[in-house]
């Protein structure tokens, strides 16, 4: 049996804990709180963050960090993006000479330094990029811990780390494909979270369809503009990473950044929504660190640009409008900024993929 080592116990902690026990291995999860271990533990519940859920009986826990580490094959790491850094710094001395992978479940940038979490688990662990790997994807915890069918994208640099991750972490419910786009890969999770904001905001205004449709559709492309400038494959944002974790965060009640979002938009101030949300909304704290990653790289953001002045209190909700927002009265294409014409974008280049796949069988030349 894999052993694996879950840091974080969380909702999507937990959760993924859940996957890889169904999925066949040894689960360690680590919790801060010894009451949440014991109860994870002894219990077989987590009931403040997956209330009604029955944990497999190869999940135990404990607030040993140490005791958690201990012989793990697998290391996955679900926290706070803001704490990653502190806690890492505990976890350095304890996985020594390890090789190990790494996985990150997290879907944020550091405010201080706009680093990615696999840019900072390098950092603080010391750690060769190539046994880094994350995890993303449509990933609302609590309808997965349903076993609610789903999918999610594993990836790293070398691909036998994501290989040998998304072996452990698939099951009867959810399947992991694999791709070498660790940049588009985090950056579809972050940049979600900022669109979901501004949905929520439109929502809690009392906006219909026609309003949260057009945002998601324009997110869409400041996403891949975005992930584009800073190194990504235009073809990750059209996949499970990008367009499927947009819809999944956009659309759903369950999703924190959602949730806080449509808080602000029902007239809350954002120091009152911070301290309603029992669980943290990732994508408050990366407007700022995106913005000014957006600003190096000369693309324009207006949806996320209208979410922070919201969050500044700069902005009545009801006046938010990103997707009308224009430099000038002059008509405006459609096509992303990185959509050449000789190439035919993004979305051609997934479609002829497609179509090379069918033709060998259903045999992809790569990577899924």
């Amino acid at each position: 049996m894999t052993r694996v080592a879950v840091l974080g116990a969380g909702s999507w902690g937990t959760t993924f804990g859940k996957i890889l026990a169904d999925g066949g291995a040894n689960v360690v999860m680590w919790a801060r709180r010894p009451e949440l271990a014991n109860e994870i533990h002894t219990g077989k519940r987590n009931t403040k963050y997956l209330p009604g859920i029955n944990l497999p009986r190869t999940m135990t826990a404990t607030s040993h960090l140490g005791e958690a580490l201990e012989g793990a094959d697998q290391v996955y790491l679900s926290i706070p993006s803001q704490s990653l850094r502190e806690n890492l710094a505990s976890v350095r001395p304890l996985l020594g000479g390890s090789s190990v992978p790494v996985v990150s479940l997290m879907k944020g940038v550091e405010k201080r330094t706009g680093l990615r979490m696999s840019q900072v688990i390098e950092q603080a662990l010391g750690c060769d990029p190539a046994r880094i790997a994350v995890a993303s994807g449509p990933n609302l915890a609590l309808e997965i811990a349903q076993e609610q069918p789903t999918a999610a994208v594993i990836s790293s640099i070398s691909p036998e780390t994501a290989e040998v991750v998304a072996r452990a972490a698939r099951n009867r419910y959810f399947r992991s494909f694999v791709n070498t786009d660790v940049i588009g890969t985090e950056f579809g999770g972050v940049l979600k979270n900022l669109i979901a904001v501004a949905i929520g905001i439109v929502d809690g205004v009392g906006y219909g369809e026609n309003t949260k449709a057009s945002i998601i559709t324009r997110g869409l492309v400041e996403m891949t503009d975005f992930a584009v400038a800073q190194g990504a494959q235009p073809e990750t944002l059209q996949g499970l990473a990008g367009l499927g974790d947009l819809i999944a965060t956009c659309q759903s009640p369950l999703s924190r950044n959602n949730t806080a979002g449509r808080l602000l938009g029902q007239g809350y101030k954002f120091q009152d929504v911070v301290a309603q949300m029992q669980q943290t909304a990732e994508g408050l704290a990366s407007v700022a660190p995106i913005l000014q990653l957006a600003k190096a790289s000369g693309v324009q953001m207006p949806i996320v640009e209208q979410v922070k002045r919201v969050l500044d209190g700069t902005m009545n909700p009801r006046e938010i409008a990103p997707h009308l927002t224009t430099d000038d009265d002059t008509p405006q294409g459609e096509r992303t900024q990185n959509g050449q014409a000789g190439s035919g974008g993004a979305l051609w280049r997934s479609l002829q993929r497609a179509f090379d796949q069918l033709r060998h069988g259903g045999r992809g030349s790569g990577l899924a």
